[in-house]
């Protein structure tokens, strides 16, 4: 019995859309006036110990979206829209794993 609750582990998923914190710019997209250039993804994750250790689940989410954006490489008039993020958890008896996905997609508008 004590075996079996050291090894098991619980998880969970939280699906949220775009974060108010992020920088807003308006993008009027039109028939014609852009392309999909592809999708872009940014990952982070922190390490915690009885608790201690990591970040908040903002910070995590932060630099989750701050490694897509440097993923992307952005150029001229490119953009990332429809950001989504996705956090997880791995959990042991006295290890905790978060772990923050962010993705999007790169748009580039015609000239």
């Amino acid at each position: 019995c004590i075996v079996a609750v050291i090894f098991a582990s619980c998880a969970g998923t939280n699906y949220s859309l775009p974060r108010h914190n992020l920088p807003e710019t308006k993008l009027i997209l039109q028939d014609g006036n852009y392309h999909i250039v592809g999708q872009v993804e940014g990952e982070w994750s922190a390490t915690y110990v009885f608790g201690i250790g990591g970040l908040s689940k903002k910070a995590l989410t932060n630099n989750a979206i701050s490694e897509m954006y440097k993923n992307a490489n952005l150029t001229g008039s490119q953009q990332i829209i429809n950001v989504t993020t996705t956090t997880s958890i791995e959990q042991w008896v006295v290890y905790t794993k978060k772990r923050a996905i962010a993705r999007g997609y790169i748009i580039e508008f015609e000239k």
